[in-house]
């Protein structure tokens, strides 16, 4: 008896420590066990409703508020930092740049000079260096300064705005949805146009780029490399292109002959609110560019709802900063409250590359970054109203790399027959030379004047073949289906980690494939073709037949009807998170959209959640700033199984 329950006991052990190592094998980190977020202390009643930061040359940090203030930070990155105010009076500041000793701010309509003459650690002198017309809408933002290699000063203007047309982006005054460059001296040079609300401005390796968020004309948030002359796709700007200066000659009526504005009015004689329609023809914005020479395509889309919905700032990562991944990119996202990560390469004389996740659960929108000296990213929020995914309305925040190695995907790079997929560690060769642990698809946008687009002509491609490198870091995939322009999806589910069998912290990345390379594609024999999906068939026996003298069984009895299984949270998460809803919405959380509790309470039916979901009526939440978009991709089996879900958090 007692060995027994000896035995019985080292069985119970063998069992549990087996049960937890394989939960800790089942466990791998996640983002936030690399990078850290420490809140900067600021002074009680402090509205930190960051819309610029930079670094000083000392260590300072200077903080621009929409409201007007700019702050000297002294001692940023200790616990107990020092607050300084440094100007006020300013009109909504979003950008802050230092140069010679005096720091530059674009307000709502001026560039300006703050210095400091008497040394006192205050401003005394607010000069103007240029100021530019506004019309008093209130969408009429104004963006940085960044500085140009050559010391100028880059700055942007958003659009207003229609009346009746509400919801269309409009240039009222020159030069609303333009970049512009402008001297010391005040002279202003117009630089390029087609922009719609251009709150990301960047200076990186002497290029200059800009970020996009979704709205009329842009489908989707995306980064451009801007040259002077270049037209990123919104036509509000286009007014102005008869000016002395400007680098364009496009014309609205040109560019409308290629892009049907849809301004079509009602038997009332009002103007139509241009919406989604799910069966009709097209047009793609590299289409359009066919007839538009002018027009320029993005470097890298940011998938809506995906990597993010109203992207920010883009800033370079130093080597030796957040790990691997320097020379490459981080973007901000102010309704998401996240960071994500670009790295972008030339082909055929045009930037394209991938983008992924990074770095989620800021407290407030992302909206500007700077590199503090010790390689720590200085994060600043608001959400000006409008919401995001963060619980407060703004913030300071510090992001501190822990210096342990994320196992992430470091690179994506295209190749003539697909994609070579570089990671920071050795990967487990097994689960590299499995296709199964791979997926590809691709999608795209329609170009119109609608707010956003759905991805259209969504496509699964085929890895018909791997090749993996001999220190296991590398593996260049052979897929079935690239095509040009289109931005593809690859999913690596199934690579696990050399060492731990740890998956990828972010194992989903989006690649945008504005070119194919040229080159020698992988012969047959170069790759593995492996697939453990594939099961081999036994052959089936062949059963006997009944004997005549069997009794045949009675037939079996009708089953009763089984009761619907209730949809729970833990059910609809993989496909809220699949089909974005969690950008935008929290189960009893307002977001940058109602709580799911709050649209339940609504009392729609199921079929009436899922045609919301594919034709969403903006018109219904009036208090929501940012419309939903439509999403008639999501299938409907799954909205049916998400809505079913929302009306359970009635009962």
């Amino acid at each position: 008896m007692k060995m027994r329950y000896s035995l019985n006991i080292i069985l119970g052990l063998c069992l549990l420590f087996s049960s937890a190592a394989d939960l800790f094998a089942q466990e791998s980190p996640m983002e936030e066990d690399f990078y850290k977020i420490f809140r900067v202390s600021s002074p009680e009643g402090t509205l930190l409703e960051v819309g610029g930061l930079t670094m000083l040359p000392n260590g300072n940090l200077g903080v621009a508020t929409r409201r007007g203030d700019v702050y000297i930070v002294e001692n940023p990155t200790s616990p107990r930092p020092y607050f300084r105010k440094f100007a006020s009076g300013l009109h909504e500041i979003l950008g802050l740049v230092y140069k010679d000793g005096a720091l530059y701010c674009a307000q709502r309509g001026e560039l300006t000079k703050l210095i400091d003459s008497n040394q006192d650690g205050v401003a005394d002198i607010y000069e103007t260096i240029h100021a530019w017309p506004v019309s008093g809408h209130y969408h009429e933002y104004s963006f940085g300064p960044v500085l140009a290699p050559d010391g100028d000063f880059i700055v942007s203007g958003n659009v207003a705005f229609g009346n009746e047309e509400w919801w269309r982006g409009e240039s009222r005054v020159p030069y609303r949805g333009w970049i512009m460059k402008i001297k010391e001296d005040g002279s202003l040079l117009p630089w390029a146009t087609g922009m719609r609300s251009p709150a990301g401005l960047g200076v990186m390796d002497g290029e200059l780029f800009y970020t996009e968020n979704q709205g009329d004309y842009m489908a989707s948030g995306g980064i451009w490399h801007i040259t002077r002359g270049t037209f990123t796709g919104h036509p509000a700007g286009l007014r102005w292109t008869n000016l002395p200066n400007s680098p364009l000659k496009l014309t609205t009526e040109e560019f409308n002959r290629v892009v049907d504005p849809r301004q079509v009015r009602n038997e009332q004689g009002r103007m139509i609110k241009p919406e989604n329609v799910v069966e009709e023809e097209y047009l793609t914005m590299f289409e359009a560019k066919k007839q538009l020479p002018d027009l320029k395509l993005p470097a890298v889309w940011f998938p809506y709802g995906i990597h993010g919905i109203s992207t920010s700032e883009p800033i370079k990562i130093p080597e030796g900063n957040m790990g691997p991944f320097g020379g490459q990119v981080l973007v901000g996202d102010q309704g998401q409250s996240k960071i994500m990560r670009v790295f972008m390469e030339e082909v055929n004389g045009e930037l394209q590359g991938m983008a992924i996740d990074f770095r989620s659960g800021f407290r407030s929108g992302v909206l500007r970054m700077a590199w503090a000296p010790d390689g720590s990213l200085f994060v600043g929020e608001t959400n000006r109203g409008w919401g995001s995914a963060g619980e407060a309305n703004e913030g300071l925040e510090r992001l501190v790399w822990t210096g342990e190695l994320p196992f992430e995907i470091r690179t994506v790079k295209a190749m003539p027959d697909g994609f070579e997929i570089e990671f920071t560690k050795p990967a487990d060769r097994k689960s590299l030379e499995d296709l199964a642990s791979y997926s590809v698809s691709s999608f795209i946008y329609k170009y119109h004047p609608v707010y956003g687009s759905p991805p259209v002509d969504n496509t699964e491609a085929k890895v018909i073949g791997v090749k993996v490198s001999d220190d296991n870091t590398t593996v260049r995939i052979v897929v079935d289906g690239l095509k040009q322009y289109y931005i593809h999806h690859l999913f690596l589910e199934g690579v696990r980690e050399e060492d731990t069998s740890h998956s990828l912290v972010h194992p989903s990345a989006y690649y945008t494939l504005n070119n194919i390379p040229q080159g020698p594609s992988l012969a047959a024999g170069q790759v593995t073709t492996f697939d453990s999906r594939v099961k081999k068939e036994e052959p089936k026996p062949v059963a006997a037949m009944p004997a005549a003298s069997a009794k045949i069984p009675p037939p079996a009895a009708t089953p009763k009807p089984v009761q619907e299984e209730a949809v729970t949270l833990e059910m609809v998460q993989p496909l809220l998170a699949k089909n974005t809803c969690v950008a935008c919405h929290n189960k009893d959380t307002k977001q940058v959209g109602p709580a799911y509790v709050d649209v339940a309470k609504r009392n729609y039916t199921p079929e009436q959640i899922v045609e919301l979901i594919h034709t969403p009526r903006p018109e219904n939440w009036p208090e929501y700033a940012t419309p939903m978009p439509p999403m008639p991709h999501v299938p409907r089996e799954e909205a049916l199984k998400i809505a079913k879900w929302i009306i359970s958090l009635n009962k």
